[in-house]
């Protein structure tokens, strides 16, 4: 996974400012014109809401450690990114693409301001230059009162929430099932002596899938999770299509000399 510039920040985020009436009254927001840090990202976090349509375009894999998070990888060499240009914009605008919620919600988060308090407050990323006394793009600020721009972005930050709470219990009982292992993906291609490997993640065990007790199976089923390891290990097959995407734009791996007479790469 990626690492944020300011490594107390999340991935994307370089700076947090809270957004308020007496600073902001006047601001307007408005699209972001360039984002290197997210076309330069090769692994985007994701909520399990999302599943379903993340694996129809992108592998879901877990990170390595022992807080895993489920990321979308949409390339696999770090600073790769397949789907965006070095500017964070997709690189076929007519595609019918899904772009993670994560990327969407940029540059704006809910964030706690005080350790002792649990109250969340909707910050954005005053350097990704989307907020500020525009002519142009919408007010966020109506006679004092949050306008209906800053209402629909306060509403999708809540839902991000949620989603990541949900997200967390899922795995939560991943972990707790056992089923998580290192994960390795070796892709050769054709007229290639040696795979290419790819590690530094997590996926879940299909032997051990199918080992789980029928209790533990109809457990899994009345949560919702089993249906989200399928998805998990369905999208899997899209490895290879990130792979078949970096070769044709001229960003695969070049066939380097290892010990093994393997290329490795790290998630």
């Amino acid at each position: 996974m990626a690492t944020a510039p300011n490594p107390g920040l999340p991935l994307f985020y370089q700076e947090l400012e809270p957004l308020n009436t007496e600073v902001h009254g006047k601001a307007h927001v408005r699209t972001i014109d360039s984002a290197p840090q997210i076309g330069q990202a090769h692994a985007i976090p994701v909520t399990t809401d999302e599943f379903a349509l993340v694996q129809r375009f992108y592998p879901i894999i877990f990170s390595a450690g022992d807080d895993p998070v489920p990321l979308a990888l949409m390339g696999l060499n770090e600073g790769i990114n397949t789907f965006l240009d070095q500017q964070g914009r997709l690189r076929d605008p007519s595609a019918s693409i899904y772009l993670p919620a994560y990327i969407r919600r940029y540059p704006f988060m809910l964030a706690r301001l005080r350790p002792d308090s649990d109250e969340l407050s909707l910050c954005f990323d005053p350097s990704s230059g989307a907020v500020g006394d525009f002519e142009d793009g919408e007010a966020l600020f109506d006679n004092g009162a949050p306008s209906n721009a800053t209402q629909a972005i306060l509403q999708f930050c809540e839902q991000f929430e949620a989603a990541g709470q949900r997200t967390q219990l899922f795995m939560d009982e991943l972990r707790k099932s056992g089923l998580l292992m290192d994960g390795e993906v070796a892709i050769q291609p054709e007229g290639s002596d040696q795979p290419f490997i790819y590690r530094g993640f997590q996926m879940v065990d299909e032997e051990k899938l199918r080992e789980l007790r029928g209790d533990e199976l109809r457990k899994m089923n009345q949560s919702g999770s089993l249906a989200l390891i399928f998805a998990h290990l369905f999208s899997l097959a899209q490895i290879r299509e990130v792979f078949a995407r970096q070769v044709q734009q001229g960003t695969g791996p070049a066939p380097t000399p290892a010990p093994a007479g393997q290329f490795q790469s790290q998630f």
